[in-house]
């Protein structure tokens, strides 16, 4: 058996588009996905999507501006990248749960009627 082959899909290089992630793997195969797959690389600029670099031994590539890795594994089986659920309640949330636990209450201010 010889384990310096591999049957894994490797990636050689990667381009992205106005519209697709494009990578070229080094059997010679060239794959891609839509770009809207990968949230952060849809808001990146173009210099954050052209600054990436390869991990493993090609098995996926990853963006350090933007946190951003994709591997072709994931490319070939066709999963998009989900947006993460905030994990901090907004300000007005946090405020109004610290003031409940604490006894106060918070203060908001009434409106005043105007005169026609």
């Amino acid at each position: 058996m010889n384990t310096a082959a591999s049957s894994d899909p490797r990636i050689a290089s990667v381009r992205v588009t106005e519209d697709e992630i494009v990578a070229v793997l080094v059997d010679g195969r060239t794959i891609s996905i839509p770009l809207v797959w990968s949230w952060r690389l849809t808001e990146a600029t173009p210099a954050q999507r052209a600054n990436y670099r390869l991990i493993g031994t090609g098995q996926g590539v990853h963006w350090p501006e933007i946190d951003e890795d994709i591997s072709a594994e994931g490319m070939l089986h066709g999963t998009p990248a989900r947006r993460r659920r905030a994990t901090v309640a907004p300000a007005s949330k946090r405020t109004a749960r610290r003031l409940a636990s604490s006894g106060q209450r918070k203060h908001t201010p009434r409106k005043q009627a105007t005169r026609a």
